[in-house]
């Protein structure tokens, strides 16, 4: 989300450096903030009970390739968002995919006599616990990263990879072969199974869509326990329902995704507005032209001081003089970012080519920064602020982050609000703003968004930060952003969640309104015993035994096929 660079800017200031990083984004990183609690580490107020002690005998007698352990839950009690503390009974280290059938046939058969449930867990980098799965079984999709990344040449060329897979790995192995994934999130280290189970969003997506829509096949094992191989064409309605389906309906063990020729360099350019109507009109300007830059994305800078000179550690000015006089203290500015690819042997075109770009926007002009650096030092640029935050100690905080879909018609509406009243600094973390075009969103899809040509991302990323008596800003933040869903709310700005979460079945059923019927049939269709996915509080498991005409009945998916 293109925020590192200020991340330097303060790095003498632990405190301020950390709020300032976290852009992970959008990704994939599932979950909204529980606007309910008011404690670091919360316990859900539904939580199934105990398992029976033969529960935990039964599953050390499976026969895997891989192994399941019980003393190190605890590694996997926690995600992301660091609020909730919950154990499962044990943890499943696939080493293939027929462990992870294997798994989910067992508990099926189990029936009632277990509340097993189950979670793939990527990185863990959900935030209101969608990968936990208290005194259930979580699999640890890292572990499930062979056969190797393979890559396919040709007109449409393509990389097979494992859904433990991390997307950074993709990148570096596709780069030996002058290929790249087209649409990326902001933060590469998170798993592929984990992106394309929500959306995979960054400022790429305006042009290619979300990550989701950048898949020619997956490989899915069901909530039976059925591997199947799914795409556009065969067993479809397996393939869309997966994709952005929040891991309702099967985890992903393997994905087909398209690659482009990558190139070498990017211009990475940042202007600043201080009118919110010149900045959302020059954004739309961009991702409604054919040629136009690569990555377009923006963010929300609140009464920050001192601002320009922060950038020229990692920028530099287009007229020093005109920069140094520039004041930010006490305003509310909006910051456009945008990137061109280029190839050394098209440095020329390309500088032309941003010339007209930046010609046509109205930004304030002693405001234009830019720098050129490598095509995976941009991409990757959100990991080097990781380490030196794990360094400090200052990663494992809550993150009561919010991400909502706003309609373009409510933009301007909800910006005057949010921006000049409810929020009064950014001080806790970013503030993320761009749009991004419907018609290369696929509505096949189980994501949700508005029902617009165009819609923005806005994300409220802050950092629940310890202050000097040893409070954090947790329950400041929370009430922050239950000021702005209830304003959204109010105000009827059609605005939909991204990466959502919700307490009640009813809250969901709002969420997907009139494909709520479709989404809870699919759900009955490939996980009847709503075993997969217990942390996104969507459906409760059902404590009955499927009988043997239900366990081989499978609604459009056909005979359980291999990848290939």
């Amino acid at each position: 989300m293109g925020l590192t660079s200020s991340l330097r800017f303060h790095r003498r200031n632990n405190k301020t450096f950390l709020r300032i990083f976290m852009i992970l984004v959008l990704s994939c990183i599932p979950g909204r903030t529980n606007l309910c609690s008011n404690h670091s580490v919360s316990t859900p107020k539904e939580l199934p009970p105990s398992n029976p002690p033969d529960i935990r005998s039964s599953l050390v007698s499976l026969d895997l390739e891989g192994y399941i352990s019980f003393d190190d839950v605890h590694n996997v009690a926690k995600d992301f968002g660091n609020r909730y503390q919950l154990p499962p009974l044990a943890i499943l280290h696939p080493r293939s995919v027929s462990d992870i059938s294997s798994m989910m046939k067992h508990i099926v058969h189990l029936g009632s006599t277990s509340n097993l449930t189950v979670a793939a867990r990527g990185h863990g980098h959900s935030l209101q616990g969608q990968a936990l799965a208290h005194q259930g079984v979580v699999i640890k999709m890292e572990s499930l990263r062979s056969p190797d990344i393979r890559i396919y040449k040709g007109k449409q060329p393509y990389v097979d990879v494992s859904g433990g897979e991390l997307w950074i790995n993709i990148l570096r192995e596709t780069l030996k072969y002058g290929l790249s994934p087209k649409s990326w999130t902001d933060y590469l280290h998170l798993t592929v199974g984990g992106t394309l189970s929500n959306a995979g969003i960054s400022g790429q997506a305006f042009k290619y869509g979300p990550q989701i829509n950048n898949v020619y096949q997956l490989e899915i094992v069901t909530g039976k326990g059925e591997v199947v191989t799914c795409s556009e064409k065969l067993n479809s309605e397996l393939f869309f329902s997966v994709l952005g389906g929040l891991g309702q309906f099967g985890i992903i063990t393997r994905a087909r995704i398209s690659l482009e020729p990558a190139p070498q360099m990017v211009k990475w350019i940042r202007v600043l507005y201080s009118d919110f109507s010149a900045f959302s009109r020059d954004q739309e300007h961009l991702i409604s032209k054919e040629k136009t830059f690569d990555y377009v994305e923006g963010f929300v800078i609140i009464n920050r001081t001192d601002l320009l000179n922060n950038w020229r550690s990692s920028f530099s000015p287009n007229d020093s003089t005109q920069a140094s006089r520039f004041k930010s203290d006490g305003k509310t500015l909006y910051c456009l970012e945008v990137v061109k690819y280029f190839n050394p042997e098209e440095a020329n075109s390309m500088h032309q080519e941003t010339g007209k770009l930046l010609s046509e926007l109205n930004y304030i002009p002693s405001t234009l920064f830019s720098t050129e650096v490598p095509y995976i030092e941009f991409l990757d640029r959100v990991h080097i602020a990781e380490r030196k935050l794990r360094a400090k100690g200052l990663w494992e905080v809550p993150h009561p982050w919010l991400n909502l879909l706003i309609p373009k018609s409510s933009i301007y509406q909800f910006a005057t609000e949010v921006f000049n009243n409810i929020l009064t600094s950014n001080n806790n973390g970013p503030i993320l703003i761009y749009p991004v075009n419907q018609s290369k969103w696929n509505k096949h899809t189980s994501l949700i968004t508005p029902n617009e040509d165009i819609f923005y991302l806005v994300a409220l990323l802050p950092s629940a930060v310890p202050n000097s008596s040893g409070k954090n800003d947790l329950e400041y933040l929370l009430k922050q952003n239950q000021r702005v869903i209830s304003y959204c709310a109010a105000a009827n700005l059609n605005v939909k969640q991204y990466l959502p979460h919700y307490e009640t079945q009813q809250e969901w059923k709002s969420h997907f309104g009139n494909r709520w019927e479709t989404f809870a049939q699919r759900k009955h269709a490939y996980d009847p015993l709503a075993i997969l996915a217990p942390g996104q509080r969507i459906f409760q498991k059902t404590t009955r035994q499927l009988s043997p005409i239900q366990l081989s009945k499978s609604k459009a998916i056909g005979s359980p096929q291999r990848y290939h």
